[in-house]
């Protein structure tokens, strides 16, 4: 659906789209900050209402479920409509359903309307990574789709930072979430003309076309949503079970998006040496690590660097799988691999806070970073597994 890849020595030649890709990544930032401010702010609501830590991450788990369900219509949804009128019309929606949960305060009504606002925002993502890995240089992959997930990492982060100076009652989170995706919509319309089309292609990808061919990416994208959906749901409530207070549980929750943003470039420039598969089970390792090491450091200085470096490497598991996915694929059967990883995200995110949340309500809040663990060392074992058969 776009352009087909450009052969190497005519990648090396083409200019740097600049203005496109500074067009795309400040659309997906604005959104991203919007997202990064809804999960915490709804789990410090509901928290104050008294909900049970598995019924937070249940309500959680609504937006991720409608992200898998809406993700396996993206491609026919684009073909019908085009990427810019469906991302404009997508970010519109979300800003009125932020609204309507800001203005509504329950947590039953919360599951329709977290439903609602995961299909709408999914589209979001699909089209702006589909849109910078077209505009990205191939060689430079890489750095470019590092960048890019550092960017939007930046924007997650700058959600529970503006919680942690505007607080969190009141309306004005709302307001300011409800902007964000305006905004995000006008972005999108004011660089239109920057943006590459979307075509037929002979490929004709579909999710279910793309499901086999990259079982590895899939896992690594549903761990990382797992992951950073428990601890955008759960952390504060686990925060608060061992006496960290509302700031320091945002602050904390801050940096754990800035590892993100720090170190996804460096992991870009690093698989570009290596490989993206090799720099995946790598972040699996140190995220293990990094969730073995959580318990132990909270409440002590060498929580900021455990915490900086575990989101950071659990987001590079991501950012790995998007540049392998666009090393691999075209066309498209690129479009198909985004709306996949779309549909793992939302798997990851429905099945992440309601696991963390009845592990803690059973075992204690110690059960979240155990439960987390568990989850990068499942993709470890399998990365390491699926290099032995490649290898024999």
């Amino acid at each position: 659906m776009l352009r087909p890849e450009l052969a190497p020595e005519a990648a090396a030649k083409t200019p740097v789209p600049w203005l496109a890709i500074a067009a795309v990544t400040a659309t997906v930032s604005v959104f991203a900050i919007a997202q990064g401010l809804s999960y915490p702010l709804l789990s410090f609501i509901l928290g104050r209402q008294g909900v049970s830590p598995t019924m937070i991450g249940l309500s959680a788990a609504m937006s991720p479920l409608g992200m898998m369900i809406a993700a396996t219509q993206i491609p026919a949804i684009v073909k019908r409509l085009g990427g810019i009128m469906t991302v404009t019309l997508c970010s519109f929606t979300c800003a009125v359903l932020f609204a309507l949960i800001g203005l509504t305060q329950n947590v039953w009504l919360w599951f329709p309307l977290r439903f609602l606002l995961g299909m709408s925002v999914i589209p979001l993502y699909v089209l702006s990574e589909v849109w910078m890995m077209s505009l990205a240089p191939p060689q430079q992959r890489g750095r470019f789709m590092g960048a890019y997930t550092s960017i939007i990492s930046l924007g997650f982060a700058s959600g529970p930072a503006t919680l942690a100076v505007i607080g969190t009652s009141g309306l004005l989170p709302f307001a300011l979430g409800f902007s964000a995706f305006v905004i995000c919509g006008l972005f999108v319309r004011l660089a239109a003309s920057r943006l590459p089309p979307f075509h037929e292609d002979e490929q004709q990808g579909t999710v279910r076309r793309f499901l086999p061919a990259a079982p590895t990416l899939l896992v690594a994208v549903w761990v990382a949503a797992a992951t950073e959906t428990s601890m955008l749901a759960l952390f504060p409530t686990y925060g608060r079970a061992i006496g960290l207070g509302e700031n320091s549980l945002a602050t904390l929750l801050t940096v754990y998006f800035f590892g993100n943003v720090a170190l996804q470039v460096p992991l870009g420039l690093l698989a570009e040496r290596l490989s993206a598969r090799t720099v995946m089970v790598l972040c699996a390792l140190f995220a293990t690590t990094g969730c073995a090491l959580l318990p132990l450091v909270l409440g002590t200085p060498f929580q900021w660097p455990t915490i900086f470096f575990w989101g950071a490497f659990s987001y590079g598991m991501y950012t790995m799988s998007v540049v392998e996915l666009g090393q691999r694929f075209s066309g498209s059967m690129l479009v198909a691999g985004n709306a996949a990883f779309a549909m793992m995200w939302g798997f990851g995110g429905i099945a992440g806070p309601p696991m963390s949340g009845g592990f803690m309500q059973g075992l204690g809040p110690h059960a979240l970073p155990l439960v987390l663990g568990s989850f990068s060392a499942g993709l470890l074992l399998l990365g390491v597994v699926r290099a032995r058969i490649r290898a024999t």
